[in-house]
């Protein structure tokens, strides 16, 4: 055989030999594509990736009779003969030319592995084209390599290579793969059936592919359980009876990539982190090489009971094709760890060009979901407060909350003056302002006014390094912008990054970067560096307790009141001015969460004011309106049977000037006629509203029959709702003042004139939480 090309190349037959007999210099067996999969914490796949899809087993794990009936027609004696079977391929020459079709292969099962071999290694078209040329120099290449793997590699291991890489058809690469795609079942259960029928594809597997050409699979089949008896490997009443059997599949699909997963942006978060980080390649073609070629089994840090419950809280709350076009997003990172447990859109993972689906991962930032983040609101308050508590200022501490802030005397931590003095600031709702709150107080009501003035005292500079410390960064990767507005939460950034911020409080201010990637083990059972958390302790544990505390009251008396889980937390919430976003972000010491509610198109553009969504209202979208229910029923469900931990007590220090609760005595004024109420209520330093009468056996018609909040230890200066007794019931109820009717509007009672405060129009706030 060698002869030709020895003459040609001048060179003796014995030097020919020695070549041909020698270890080829490029000969690797590496670089074969297999599949990788992403699992979640538990170990249940969440998606896979793939060029060709491919599960490498080993031999043992592939049914014997699956491994006879390939050896039965490509290669009967393959345990008798070397890398080169020469009477082999005559006696397959004379079958074939007899049956005037090709039933036995010409090359052993060796040469065909390395063909197979050459091809799943080629990158290019040119070395796809050089590794498929019908060339004598091709063929002596392979049959080169043939015979060094026959001294490299036993019998058994080349056989099982060889099962690993043959195609099988409709991209199933390799017998497991296979045997998963048409019969749903693994390799290492194949009845005679499914092996003939598997072994019968390799020789042509574009023409003897069953699921689109079942008749020719069939016939093939047979051809190769007739072998099989020929070859007194089974009965031929077995053979006989096996060929009359239908070929039965049950076919299953493999997808590659993130789109047909259960957490499919959770997933999309994995996948760019492995494509972005230098950890896992030089390139992004390396890297994206190593993901889908590589057989990486990657396991991330996923709960599914976490994931499950923010999606039916996001779905239910923003349903993926809302009519007024509104999205979603919230991710929930564990304290402590940085572990990501859940992250949820409330789209599909597609293209926005079919409504409901996204490719932008709202909860991620740009480079790990293309997402340029919205602007925070109001939760970023929580860095201004936790910076004045570093400054060891006690809860008592006091400041004047004007009803108009203009914004001078800033400076960066360049020391530059920063500021819009023509631009005067304000609170979101009348009678806000005007008066002083404490850090406590301040917070719970989400004072914008307040928290400029805050600001100015610890420092802007100051507050921004504290959000860095804790993580925070633009979505773009760029550092946190200082202006007077940061305390507001001007700056874009995205829900993991401020869940991760709210999570160190719940972890006592031990701050861990968000992390998706537990371990990569690659497919040989090496494991590769992922990127870690980084955990460190960015704040003092006394300064994360006083926040946890002051936070907590945001739950039972602030903005977010009714909002608690029945354990201990704390949150934030967030509204972006003019509406055009909300967020709330909260947490316990085991989890934290952090929700955006707003539009896709635009926040400004588009502004949560008035806003109707398939057929239920809500007028103005505050964060506690639609963010903080949805952070509640996902807690609920992530924290299902997971036992309630306590937060820590502040330290004594902060309680120097007092609980900065503020708390006055409210008078009983039930029973007094209204002016003589309203003249109490006003002279103890409260604001009054009267609202609809009620009946009453107790008190006169005419007189205070009910108080608002009721008489007691209240914040002073609030506004106390009055509702007068229209006496006992008698007969039929009187509809006309809205008692029970159609109306449910207030009856007309005049409140007693006073001098009203400037800007006091006398109306409930409602969450003062955003810019003006």
């Amino acid at each position: 055989m060698l002869l030709p090309t020895a003459c040609t190349a001048g060179v003796g037959a014995r030097d020919a030999a020695d070549w041909f007999e020698s270890e080829p210099e490029d000969l690797s067996t590496s670089g074969v594509p297999q599949r990788s999969k992403i699992l979640a914490a538990d170990g249940s796949t969440m998606a896979t990736f793939f060029y060709q899809n491919r599960v490498d087993v080993a031999l043992d794990k592939i049914a014997p009779i699956a491994r006879r009936a390939v050896l039965a027609i490509e290669d009967s004696r393959f345990y008798e003969h070397g890398a080169i079977d020469a009477q082999g391929t005559l006696r397959a020459l004379a079958s074939n030319l007899n049956s005037g079709q090709v039933t036995q292969g010409g090359s052993g099962i060796t040469q065909q592995y390395v063909k197979n071999l050459l091809l799943a290694q080629a990158d290019s078209a040119a070395e796809q084209r050089a590794a498929k040329e019908i060339s004598a120099a091709r063929k002596i290449r392979e049959l080169r390599y043939a015979v060094a793997l026959e001294k490299r590699y036993s019998k058994d291991e080349i056989l099982r290579r060889y099962l690993n890489i043959a195609y099988y058809g409709d991209g199933a690469y390799g017998i497991e793969a296979a045997s998963r795609h048409y019969f749903s079942k693994p390799a290492a259960g194949l009845d005679l059936a499914e092996a003939a029928l598997l072994a019968g594809v390799v020789r042509y597997p574009y023409a003897y592919d069953p699921v689109h050409h079942p008749v020719a699979a069939r016939e093939r089949r047979d051809i190769v359980l007739r072998r099989m008896a020929e070859l007194g490997w089974i009965d031929r009443r077995l053979a006989d009876a096996t060929a009359r059997l239908p070929v039965k599949l049950r076919v299953q699909d493999v997808k590659s990539g993130c789109v047909t997963s259960k957490a499919p942006f959770f997933c999309d978060y994995v996948q760019r982190e492995i494509l972005t980080s230098p950890v896992f390649g030089r390139t992004p073609g390396e890297r994206e090489k190593l993901l889908k070629r590589g057989g990486l089994t990657i396991r991330t840090t996923l709960d599914w009971r976490a994931q499950r419950s923010a999606q039916r809280a996001v779905d239910r709350h923003v349903p993926a094709k809302n009519s007024a076009r509104k999205a979603a997003a919230e991710a929930m990172v564990q304290p402590g760890t940085g572990e990501i447990k859940a992250m949820v859109v409330d789209r599909k993972l597609g293209s926005n060009k079919e409504r409901g689906k996204t490719w932008i991962n709202f909860a991620a930032d740009a480079s790990h979901g293309s997402s340029i983040g919205m602007q925070a609101g109001s939760t970023f308050k929580v860095f201004t407060l936790a910076a004045a508590l570093e400054e060891d200022l006690p809860f008592g501490t006091r400041l004047m909350a004007p009803r108009g802030y203009t914004p001078v005397g800033y400076r960066d931590c360049k020391g530059r003056r920063v500021g819009d003095p023509s631009k005067t600031l304000s609170n979101s709702a009348d009678g806000e302002g005007g008066r002083t709150f404490s850090l406590v107080t301040g917070t719970h009501h989400s004072v914008n006014t307040f928290f400029l003035a805050l600001e100015k005292k610890v420092g802007l500079c100051e507050t921004a390094k504290l959000a860095e410390r804790l993580g925070m960064r633009q979505s773009n990767g760029r550092p946190l912008e200082q202006f007077p507005s940061f305390t507001l939460g001007s700056g874009q950034v995205s829900p993991v990054r401020l869940a991760a911020a709210y999570a160190a409080f719940g972890a006592r201010g031990r701050y861990c970067s968000p992390i998706a990637i537990r371990q990569i083990t690659a497919a040989n059972g090496r494991r590769m560096k992922v990127p870690g958390a980084g955990c460190k302790q960015a704040i003092d544990e006394g300064v994360a307790d006083a926040v946890s505390h002051v936070l907590r009251g945001v739950l039972t008396k602030g903005t977010a009141r009714g909002m608690g889980l029945g354990r201990p937390a704390a949150g934030k919430t967030g509204t972006v001015d003019n509406f055009s976003a909300a967020w709330f972000a909260g947490y316990t010491p085991d989890l934290a969460a952090a929700v955006w509610v707003g539009d896709p198109r635009g926040g400004y553009r588009y502004p949560m004011e008035n806003l109707c969504m398939d057929g239920e209202c809500y007028g103005t979208v505050f964060g506690a309106t639609i963010p903080a229910p949805i952070w509640r029923q996902s807690m609920l469900g992530a924290l299902a049977g997971t036992p309630a931990t306590s937060f820590h007590r502040p330290p004594s220090h902060y309680f120097s000037e007092g609980s900065g609760e503020d708390k006055a005595k409210l008078p009983d004024v039930r029973g007094l006629r209204l002016r003589a109420a309203v003249a109490k209520l006003r002279a103890a330093g409260f604001k009054v509203r009267v609202d609809r009468p009620v009946e009453s056996r107790k008190y006169k018609r005419g007189t205070v029959a009910e108080m608002s909040p009721g008489p007691g230890s209240v914040e002073p200066g609030g506004t106390v709702t009055l509702r007068l007794s229209k006496g006992a019931k008698h007969g039929r109820p009187d509809r006309r003042g809205g008692d029970g009717g159609r109306g449910g509007g207030r009856e007309q009672v005049p409140v007693p004139p006073a001098t009203p405060e400037p800007g006091d129009h006398g109306r409930p706030s409602p969450q003062p939480d955003r810019l003006p």
